[in-house]
């Protein structure tokens, strides 16, 4: 009999449509899972049981008189947490955080929407790194080998998912975050145009380079929850209405014979591990496969390096502004590491901010100019598979995400399969600012073709029957 936590979103959403599946028991499903392997996992730090199952009854209730809120109503969720939900306790990965008052505004609209809390999830400290190696909460293990890394800093967001603990998820995203979890755990992870989703009720890092996005199993998954995430929220400064007004995927498995699609130079010529290079062609072949035209483009002048370290500059600083009042009221409650990285960016001279913000505008400003050449970008998510926790954290895993934080445009990673050694490794997929629906559907035709990726079988993972949480 399969197990209801394999569904994805979609499905599971249709078998509840359809009567074959309740909420209580797609949520104490899950529940299961976490209870039986985050001992092992340590993907999140608070779970919800008792509001959870209150809220999948009501689900339950309202489609059984024909009032379902939406195609989420009673499918099961987690939030990073540095996303407020009111009356829990917000950490933002430090030792301890304070109760929200009131939901984020992404929260709010996905309540609105039936979908049921499980609870909050581990993260980098302060969303500052790629690792989630945490010094208050435990490091997160991939759910595909234990040991190694999820990603970061929405790594628990990636394992959860990968490990059928929840049904999607919402991390965040500064320089890569979302989609290198993703890429690492085997799923799929998208952040869209900058403020088309409000980071209004998370906690900061960089107000200009932060987003809000999901993470799913499936392309498809990321169809059906984008629509629930996108509005604009008028008391959010960075928040930007939808042009049109309107949000319409058109056929999710599209003709792309007449797509150009673009590899960059310069991304070719980046170093990236064998297993990762054997999924970017499983890729491109499934594009040519579908007929797209694979072009060549050139992005003058990048130097990956020198912009990443710039992005990291800025986010350094925009952190320090952010957390300044409590790192000079509570230093002990940052890490020594993260204390050391926000004080370099509080102490940063404004001749070095001015000329790392012009590298990062002129690189974003380069990058937005391709798309007057070409439909899409694509490139791999991340130079490596996973890698091990308490080694040497390589230095250029947001080498081929941070241009989309730094020049707004939309990006996807979708799980395209694994290494030799068994790892997954993602796709990346950029799109013009608003042309979310073009990316969506440029993935869900890739996906088509190479199949759904298979979730990890947690062998050893889980705890024994008599063990205490």
């Amino acid at each position: 009999m399969t197990d209801a936590t394999d569904l994805d979103v979609t499905a599971a959403a249709t078998a509840m449509r359809s009567g074959g599946l309740r909420a209580v028991d797609l949520t104490a499903a899950y529940l299961d899972r976490i209870e039986r392997f985050d001992t092992s996992i340590n993907a999140f730090v608070r779970v919800l049981a008792p509001s959870a199952m209150k809220q999948a009854a009501a689900a339950d209730k309202r489609r059984k008189a024909g009032k379902a809120l939406s195609s989420l109503d009673g499918i099961p969720i987690a939030l990073k947490d540095n996303i407020d939900v009111a009356g829990c306790e917000t950490t933002n990965g430090l030792v301890r955080g304070s109760v929200a008052r009131q939901d984020a505004f992404v929260v709010e609209h996905l309540k609105a929407s039936g979908a049921v809390i499980l609870g909050k999830l581990n993260m980098h400290e302060c969303a500052l790194g790629g690792t989630t190696d945490n010094p208050h909460h435990g490091a997160t293990h991939n759910p595909w080998r234990k040991g190694l890394t999820p990603g970061g800093s929405s790594g628990g967001a990636g394992a959860a998912v990968a490990a059928r603990m929840c049904a999607m998820a919402l991390g965040t995203d500064t320089m890569g975050s979302i989609r290198l979890p993703a890429h690492y755990c085997g799923v799929a992870g998208m952040k869209a145009t900058t403020g088309l989703i409000s980071t209004r009720g998370v906690a900061p890092l960089s107000y200009r380079y932060d987003h809000v996005g999901p993470l799913t199993r499936t392309a498809r998954d990321l169809a059906l929850v984008l629509p629930m995430l996108v509005r604009h929220d008028r008391e959010s400064p960075e928040s930007v209405p939808w042009p049109d007004k309107s949000w319409a995927f058109g056929p999710m498995l599209p003709d792309l014979m007449y797509w150009r699609i673009g590899v960059v130079d310069s991304f070719e010529a980046m170093p990236v591990e064998p297993g990762v290079k054997a999924g970017f062609e499983r890729g491109l072949d499934a594009l040519r496969q579908a007929d797209a035209e694979i072009v060549p483009v050139s992005l003058p002048g990048f130097d990956a390096t020198a912009t990443r370290l710039a992005g990291l500059l800025i986010s350094e600083a925009d952190a320090a502004h952010a957390l300044g009042d409590r790192l000079d009221k509570e230093p002990e409650a940052f890490s020594p590491g993260l204390r050391q990285m926000l004080e370099y960016g509080r102490n940063a001279p404004a001749s070095r901010l001015v000329a790392a913000e012009r590298v990062v505008v002129e690189a974003g400003h380069r990058f937005r100019r391709l798309f007057e050449q070409v439909d899409l970008v694509i490139a791999p998510t991340a130079p490596q598979a996973a890698f091990p926790h308490g080694g040497a954290v390589p230095l250029d895993q947001a080498n081929f995400t941070l241009l989309g934080n730094f020049s707004g445009c939309p990006a996807l990673s979708l799980p395209v399969g694994l290494t030799d050694n068994g790892l997954p490794v993602g796709f990346q997929f950029y799109a013009a600012p608003f042309r979310e629906a073009r990316l969506v559907a440029a993935a869900s035709a890739v996906e088509s073709l190479l199949g759904i990726q298979p979730m990890p079988h947690l062998k050893g993972m889980a705890r024994r029957a008599t063990a205490a949480r």
